[in-house]
């Protein structure tokens, strides 16, 4: 790939202009597996709900490079030591954290390849990347990993308070139009500390820690796992395992060749080199064409919820904070079995029941800790005076149901 001196300026909606620091970087955004981000949507589905949630993977990465930049300044003002090499370790592992997302990001985890998650497929993504750029991405990894001694910097890129976290609540806000969501990522930057090699948050910083866990608690309920965005995922699933099904039972369908791929692979298969360079072509696109093919297959499962993603005439779906009742799941079986002539096998393709959970925070895993002025370090859920806080250290699940409007 052609190397350059020239340091791009990215406009954004969120932070306004967004700088390359340094060649490398530059270099790491213009390389194709980071550009298919532009590809991979932010939010999976959830703009048939949310029309303007249609950012990518590419935005959300280069706003997280650009709080942590804004966080090594802050650490830096207050004494922390942080190298030209931990720097620029920190700011391409924020960069790639999440570049190792399937098409949909979050809604086909799991699906196109089993037993495996992004995470790992972006250390994958990093490790051959390092190869390239001659041990580059070295100090990246060990960060990414949390090999590196120094434990803030793996906290920074993967914590209940990263720039992870700070970045994708602030901007799925403003595109979603959520701003129960809209968080201020700069002013808990600016309360940012280390303390024993961890990261800790200044006391005068509580109230900013509050809105954010808050604010995260009403993004889940109300965007990530939105109904209309929960039914439109699992059809989703349900597409793609159709297809590997008629797959595997000799029945030809017509998708691009890398999609091709993951859907004939066995779970058993190894993710190996070849298996990355496929996957670093696959996108939202592969799959948007497929279903448009498949609308039209004489497959009737196949074609049925294809349609209903395209035209978003999606299931009909109900949330309750109890179990479903097997008797309404039943109910729900012997219609479409009578009226769309399937097996019982088949029936689960149109009627299903599943449960979602949330915690906006967990307080026996890294932890968020308040520094008071005495120099003490409590946790957010003890220092903080709002009585919910500690109530969302608690784990909430809510179960769900699935079936054909008509069948109402």
């Amino acid at each position: 790939m052609a190397q350059t001196n020239k340091l791009k300026i990215f406009n954004d909606p969120i932070y306004g202009f967004i700088g390359t620091p340094n060649e490398l970087i530059f270099n790491l955004i213009a390389h194709p597996f980071f550009q298919r981000l532009r590809r991979i949507s932010q939010m999976g589905l959830s703009f048939m709900v949310y029309p303007g949630a249609h950012h990518t993977r590419f935005h959300h990465a280069l706003g997280s490079m650009h709080l942590m930049r804004l966080s090594i300044r802050v650490l830096r003002f207050k004494k922390v030591e942080i190298t030209e090499e931990e720097e620029t370790g920190l700011l391409i592992a924020i960069l790639l954290h999440d570049i190792g997302h399937g098409p949909f990001s979050h809604a086909l985890e799991h699906i196109l390849v089993a037993r495996t998650n992004h995470e790992t497929i972006s250390l994958n993504f990093m490790e051959s990347l390092n190869q390239e750029f001659n041990g580059g991405l070295i100090t990246a990894i060990s960060i990414f990993k949390g090999e590196h001694p120094k434990r803030f910097l793996n906290q920074l890129v993967s914590s209940q308070l990263d720039m992870d976290r700070l970045d994708y609540l602030k901007r799925d806000s403003f595109y979603t139009g959520v701003t129960e969501g809209n968080i201020s990522s700069e002013r808990m930057i600016t309360m940012l500390n280390v303390i024993d090699n961890c990261l800790v948050v200044e006391e005068k910083g509580i109230y900013s820690v509050e809105k954010f866990l808050m604010a995260r608690r009403f993004m889940y309920w109300q965007v990530y796992l939105h109904k209309t965005s929960l039914v439109a995922e699992q059809l989703l699933v349900k597409v793609i395992k159709r297809a590997k099904y008629l797959l595997l039972n000799g029945t030809d369908l017509e998708c691009s060749s890398t999609f091709l791929f993951f859907l004939k692979r066995e779970d058993s298969s190894d993710f190996d080199n070849e298996s990355l360079l496929l996957f670093s072509k696959l996108d939202d696109v592969d799959v948007l064409a497929a279903l448009k093919s498949w609308q039209s297959h004489p497959d009737f499962i196949l074609s049925k919820l294809s349609i209903m993603l395209l035209n978003r005439d999606l299931l009909q779906i109900k949330i309750k904070n109890k179990p479903i009742d097997e008797i309404l799941i039943s109910k729900k079986k012997t219609w479409v079995e009578a009226n769309y002539g399937l097996k019982e096998e088949e029936l689960n393709y149109f009627v299903f029941s599943g449960m979602i959970s949330n915690q906006a925070y967990n307080a026996k895993k890294q932890n968020i800790n308040i520094l008071r002025k005495n120099g003490k370090l409590t946790d957010v859920a003890k220092a903080s005076d709002h009585l919910n806080l500690k109530a969302l250290s608690k784990t909430v699940t809510k179960y769900y149901v699935c079936y054909p409007k008509e069948s109402v």
